[in-house]
């Protein structure tokens, strides 16, 4: 079974400012370059055979300096980019909740349905998720693969990997330097088959 270590980037000023940047390319902050060295020192024991990311800066850079760290080259995954806020972007969140109160609370309460205005639906997005993660599940079975994305799109990966419902997107959209593992649970197939 393939195993996942989902890695948001460091900050860049708009996760400071909790703003959406989207499919912005947005470099880290000064404070975004801490958290990746500190990232560093916290995945330094845990294997790794491969590195992706997303079409971004913020998160190239930290995949670069993760995969430094253990002798990989890591590549720009196109269908990792960040889920397309459309007019959105640069927004506050706090000015998306007060402006579209309806489109904010489906983000929260069933996000498959929602889309930002003139963004991409977030069932766009997560097709094209459950693509890649089982293209990647196909041609890394049984490694470690390392996926750098910014939120939301990293909620969506860690959904899709555990097939649990995405959940609320807002609590984690402008979280920066993160990490956790995830991989899909086994099916009575895997079991049996152990």
């Amino acid at each position: 079974m393939t195993r996942f270590l989902l890695v948001r980037p460091g900050a860049t000023d708009f996760d400071e400012q909790g703003r959406l940047k989207g499919t912005l390319d947005i470099p880290l902050s000064s404070c975004g370059q801490q958290q990746v060295g500190q990232l560093v020192q916290e995945l330094a024991g845990q294997n790794l055979d491969f590195m992706y990311y997303s079409p971004c800066e913020c998160a190239q850079r930290t995949a670069e300096a993760l995969a430094l760290a253990r002798g990989l080259k890591p590549k720009v995954l196109a269908d990792l980019r960040n889920i397309d806020h459309g007019l959105w972007h640069g927004k506050l969140v706090d000015e998306v909740r007060q402006s579209q109160p309806k489109v904010y609370r489906l983000w929260q309460e069933n996000a498959e349905l929602a889309c930002a205005p003139g963004g991409e639906a977030v069932a766009d997005a997560l097709q094209r998720v459950t693509s890649t993660i089982e293209r990647l599940n196909w041609k890394h079975r049984n490694k470690s693969v390392g996926l750098v994305t910014s939120e939301p799109l990293l909620t969506i990966l860690r959904a899709v990997i555990q097939r649990n419902p995405i959940g609320d997107l807002w609590k984690t959209v402008c979280s920066p330097a993160g990490w956790q593992w995830a991989e899909a649970p086994a099916t009575a197939t895997q079991v049996r088959g152990a």
